[in-house]
């Protein structure tokens, strides 16, 4: 891959995964709730889980979907309510009872990976990088490649946002604040579906 192709594949890589989305919205609410310590296996599982999605695309799964519209469309409708559910849960997350606040946990290292599977910006990233960046005169060299330079500039760009969390947990320890940050990250992660049902 030349330098040219390279830096530009970087840049795709760090603005596409450090700017707002589903991954981001959770990481900066878990940095909140759950500090920065637990919510490092959700950082890894996104890291493991969009590198495994980026060399399924990689090596086909892309244009298996374009070629059975219908599959992508069940995948459209399970990601619009997986999010919709988390986004409920996070916005309300604050008003748990104390049983249910002694159960509250960051999302797990499978559980993120598993995500990746059904977050849109996640399949929107992959089928751009591949179809953009991932070479046909050597395809298994670049799709390796591309998969791995976008994992590797996206770990700490998502990284970033649970340290926003973090920032502000002290602001956040007025349950009020947390009530509405929580429900303001709901709403935002609800967002997120837009793209899904616009297209």
């Amino acid at each position: 891959m030349a330098y040219e192709l390279f830096l530009a594949l970087a840049t795709f890589a760090f603005v596409g995964s450090v700017t707002p989305g589903p991954n981001n919205f959770m990481l900066m609410t878990s940095g909140v709730n759950f500090g920065f310590r637990r919510t490092v296996p959700h950082m890894f599982g996104i890291a493991f889980g969009f590198c495994v999605l980026l060399l399924a695309v990689g090596f086909g799964l892309g244009a298996l979907l374009h070629a059975y519209p219908a599959l992508e469309m069940a995948m459209k409708i399970a990601s619009a309510a997986y999010l919709a559910w988390l986004a409920w849960k996070i916005a309300f997350s604050s008003a748990l009872g104390k049983v249910e606040k002694a159960q509250a946990r960051p999302m797990t290292f499978m559980e993120a990976a598993v995500f990746q599977w059904i977050n849109p910006k996640a399949w929107a990233m992959a089928l751009v990088a591949m179809g953009a960046y991932a070479s046909a005169e050597s395809p298994i060299v670049s799709v390796l490649l591309v998969a791995a330079t976008v994992t590797i500039v996206g770990f700490p760009s998502v990284s970033i946002w649970t340290g926003f969390g973090m920032a502000l947990r002290r602001f956040l320890e007025d349950q009020r604040r947390l009530r509405i940050f929580n429900i303001v990250m709901g709403v935002l992660l609800l967002l997120t579906i837009w793209p899904l049902v616009a297209n």
